[in-house]
């Protein structure tokens, strides 16, 4: 059998913690990825490119999957979806806004465990996310939010797969 189960799963220790830290863009012509069973391993940018790092506020950044499976038709799909505000309106932030609103892109988002999971695709599916909304806020009073909410979404095979720490250290180093 093709799909045979391989593993048990027992209840871990109560060690994990929700959330995520940071999220890391860079456009999907520009990298190449490695994934061996489910770990990225590799992944080669273009001369020059790196990834670009968004540090957002603590407990703002929302990623999720929802994996699918047709019986009916036999296939199986992966909904990715991350959604995070910006704070404060400027004129820097909108222009590359409208930068990642024109491409197709992968995402490394770095939890609060410390692990790197990519979004966007691997395996052969790298039809990487695109941004599917972007609101700019000024809020009414003066505590309400002025800034951005964005919403980024990718329709992939399987479930995100991690980033080895070896390659999470090579994010924001220029390719060659």
């Amino acid at each position: 059998m093709a799909c045979a189960l391989t593993q048990d799963y027992n209840l871990d220790c109560l060690d994990s913690f929700g959330g995520a830290k940071t999220i890391s863009f860079i456009e999907v012509a520009n990298a190449t990825i490695t994934e061996t069973a489910g770990v990225v391993t590799s992944i080669v940018k273009a001369t020059g490119k790196v990834f670009r790092k968004y540090n957002i506020e603590a407990y703002n950044i929302e990623p999720e999957e929802a994996f699918s499976v047709s019986r009916d038709n036999g296939t199986s799909t992966n909904k990715q979806t991350l959604k995070f505000p910006i704070n404060k309106l400027s004129v820097s932030v909108r222009n590359e806004l409208l930068l990642l609103g024109k491409n197709r892109l992968f995402a490394v988002i770095v939890d609060n465990n410390g692990t790197g999971w990519l979004f966007g695709g691997s395996q052969g599916n790298e039809i990487g996310m695109i941004m599917t909304s972007a609101s700019a806020k000024m809020g009414k009073v003066l505590a309400d939010r002025n800034g951005y909410e964005l919403t980024f979404e990718a329709d992939v095979k399987a479930l995100a797969p991690s980033v080895d720490s070896t390659t999470l250290g090579t994010l924001y180093t220029a390719g060659t």
